[in-house]
């Protein structure tokens, strides 16, 4: 497969976003959904509302992340060739991605509006597998807004699990299976990113989704509508420390 990255530019975003619907091929995914299942169970951390692997090895609490190769169904296809053919890693700072989360959501399961935060390089690149699922964009909350809100204590603290459930979405992009979506530059600093926990997703059309022109199939979607099914995400970032062994157990020795 070749790919133009400029032609995959989301042009209604205000800042670097690109979509390449078919990034894989449905042998590829298909391969990699089995790995993905025949990972050991330890592998897996339950959240409350999806579960997830992490892989080469979860970040420690300073954000440092021990040096390990990512394995090898994890680096190719998607690292080696199709990474290193859009050359979109060559400006990170390891030049290439050395960390992945693998997310599973079931219908009706999501995620809360976050950032990444900065742990990371601002550049995250996720593929899609197995169904299609909605990426909802936000502005971030200043502090005033957050008071104004009542989401945020008088003294500055976030009132946890109270979210703002009247909030929209700024921006909205379809996340088609086999497809690579990346986000990077102010899209990855300046907005936080979630999914809705809905058993599907609506209103789906040109007016309402920023990368309707880019994707493989519009058909199923011309309805307005789209059941959820199981999806999961494969989502590729640089993190910005690591170290190896010995200074991992000198850190957290406090030697």
């Amino acid at each position: 497969m070749e790919f133009n990255i400029e032609a995959a530019r989301i042009t209604s975003l205000p800042d670097d976003a690109f979509y390449i619907s078919d990034f894989i091929t449905e042998d590829e995914e298909d391969r990699l959904l089995q790995k993905v299942k025949s990972a050991p169970l330890p592998r897996w951390t339950q959240l409350s509302h999806r579960r997830l692997q992490t892989w080469p090895s979860a970040l420690t609490k300073s954000n440092v992340l021990l040096t390990s190769p990512l394995p090898a169904w994890l680096r190719s296809p998607i690292i080696e060739p199709r990474f290193e053919a859009l050359r979109i890693f060559n400006g990170v700072p390891h030049k290439a991605p050395n960390h992945v989360l693998v997310n599973e959501y079931q219908p009706g399961q999501g995620i809360m509006p976050h950032e990444d935060g900065a742990a990371y390089h601002p550049l995250v690149a996720t593929v899609s597998l197995g169904a299609s699922i909605v990426l909802d964009l936000y502005h971030k909350h200043t502090k005033d807004d957050r008071e104004a809100s009542g989401t945020l204590a008088k003294g500055g603290r976030d009132v946890a699990g109270i979210p703002d459930t009247n909030r929209k979405p700024q921006y909205r992009i379809l996340q088609e299976r086999r497809s690579l979506l990346i986000l990077r530059g102010k899209m990855y600093t300046d907005l936080l990113h979630g999914i809705k926990e809905t058993m599907r997703d609506e209103d789906l059309g040109p007016h309402s989704i920023c990368n309707w022109e880019l994707l493989r199939e519009r058909e199923p979607y011309q309805c307005g509508w789209y059941e959820r099914k199981m999806r999961t995400s494969l989502t590729y970032r640089d993190v910005l420390q690591v170290v190896k062994m010995g200074n991992t157990l000198k850190i957290l020795g406090g030697e």
